[in-house]
């Protein structure tokens, strides 16, 4: 365990208060009501992707708004943490180790409007249609809340959710946390209470892709992160507990022995992942706000790619310092759809030792295909710094490292079976050269930002 990090910046904790400071900050843009939620929404949402959010009052109709692109960018998400940008990681990682626990509520926003009788999602809720080729109108924001059957603690997570029918999801469960308490369950023959929590704070939304151990509450990170427990409330018809102060909640069950068409869905390598029977969600109730928010993530757009790309570098930075004091940053580039490719800067100490980080990266989290790892001069945020490093501090002969068919990600689409080819890159210098050969050209006051002022006549 660490200490926890003081004297830092206090936290967003609510989702409204968010898009206030975004709109405060010209950073949230308003469609005209009644936009379209198949394409049209999606589209626009994707085309002012990381420059600004977006509010759809009344889209197609829908007294319910939708909002988009809420945590587009990097410094967005640092802002919302309370943290700079060089310490976003790090504050990520204290709450990891220092989860708080949360606490529960009678009193939540999210339960003021409850529906049990004849559902219907698509009347209930303005749920969009992405991509061309998508199966139907899906929850992409949706925080998956499930117990243990066995233990009761929690596990969260985001899976894509194709609207089925009135009161019928299908879901795309891959082979984690929340398939081993559906496993559990449906070995009993028993249905999986669930709860699909839409409208969270950023902190929350973040926390909830942290990579934790099994049994471990992505809720108890959220408080963490907001630095203060978290409030949460009991489902109406389960025994889930859920953020009081989310927007909307579908309350479910996951079926035992009952399988579906779902998909095809575009996923964040920006292909579509194909269609297949998968697990089916009974809605049973539908809480939220008296004037809740519908949030929706546009798949592969960078809101979607942050949230992932996150937690896995904090997991990753803290996995390979165990083994590598020498590791000083890591970067899930937008090129490897901040999943695939990754790079480590290193303050090198021994030769050989880029290799060894580059399978420790391999071993650090499976999604990895590709590790560059370069000196501590360069800057592993710039993809441009890191193709010079390459460019000029590496040699194929010596210099690269290829594990064939190793476990990749399923969503690959050049994947065989989730096997890959993977490849590391050692683009740092050798100790042993002169040191003028590596002495990168700087002219001599070309950093000075007053230069310009100085020098330029005025037209």
């Amino acid at each position: 365990m660490t200490e926890s990090i003081s004297n830092q910046p206090a936290a967003v904790t609510s989702l409204r208060d968010w898009l206030d400071r975004m709109r405060a900050n010209g950073r949230l843009a308003t469609a005209k009501p009644g936009i379209p939620l198949a394409f049209t929404l999606a589209a626009l949402a994707k085309r002012l992707d990381g420059d600004k959010a977006v509010l759809f009052p009344e889209p197609d109709g829908h007294p319910i708004s939708v909002i988009s692109g809420i945590v587009s960018r990097r410094e967005w998400i640092a802002e919302a943490m309370g943290a700079d940008g060089d310490g976003l990681l790090d504050r990520f990682r204290d709450a990891v180790l220092n989860p708080l626990p949360w606490e529960e509520t009678e009193d939540a926003p999210v339960q003021e409007v409850v529906h049990r009788d004849a559902i219907d999602l698509t009347s209930a809720l303005p749920i969009p249609t992405h991509n061309e080729h998508d199966n139907g109108a899906y929850i992409t924001a949706g925080l998956v809340i499930a117990r243990n059957p066995e233990t009761g603690d929690q596990n969260v997570s985001i899976n894509r959710l194709q609207v089925s029918g009135p009161d019928k999801l299908g879901i795309l469960i891959l082979p984690r946390d929340l398939h081993r308490f559906y496993d559990a369950a449906e070995t009993k023959g028993e249905a999986l209470p669930v709860a699909i929590v839409i409208g969270v704070d950023p902190m929350t939304l973040l926390a909830s892709q942290a990579i934790l151990p099994i049994n471990h509450d992505e809720l108890m990170v959220a408080g963490a992160l907001m630095g203060r427990p978290l409030d949460v409330v009991k489902c109406v018809t389960n025994d889930v507990r859920v953020p009081a102060q989310a927007e909307i909640v579908i309350e479910g069950r996951l079926l035992p022995e009952v399988r579906e068409i779902e998909g095809p869905f575009g996923e964040f390598p920006q292909y579509y992942g194909p269609a297949g029977k998968r697990q089916v969600v009974a809605v049973d109730a539908i809480t939220h706000r008296g004037k809740p928010l519908f949030h929706t993530i546009v798949p592969a757009a960078m809101e979607h790619l942050l949230l992932g790309a996150i937690p896995r570098e904090a997991s990753l930075i803290a996995f390979l310092q165990r083994s590598f004091p020498s590791v000083v940053d890591v970067h899930l580039s937008r090129g490897g759809v901040c999943r695939y490719h990754l790079a480590v800067k290193i303050a090198k100490r021994w030769e050989g030792e880029p290799k060894n980080i580059i399978m420790g990266a391999f071993a650090g989290h499976a999604d990895i295909k590709q590790v560059t790892v370069v000196d501590e001069d360069v800057d592993v945020h710039d993809p441009t710094a890191v193709e010079w490093a390459v460019a000029t501090r590496f040699q194929a002969a010596s210099d690269l490292v290829v594990v064939p068919r190793a476990q990749g990600s399923r969503l690959d689409p050049s994947a065989e079976n989730g096997l890959v080819d993977k490849m590391g890159l050692d683009a740092t210098k050798p100790l042993a050269a002169d040191a003028f050969q590596y002495t990168v050209v700087h002219v001599p006051g070309e950093d000075d930002p007053k230069i310009e002022e100085d020098w330029l006549e005025v037209s």
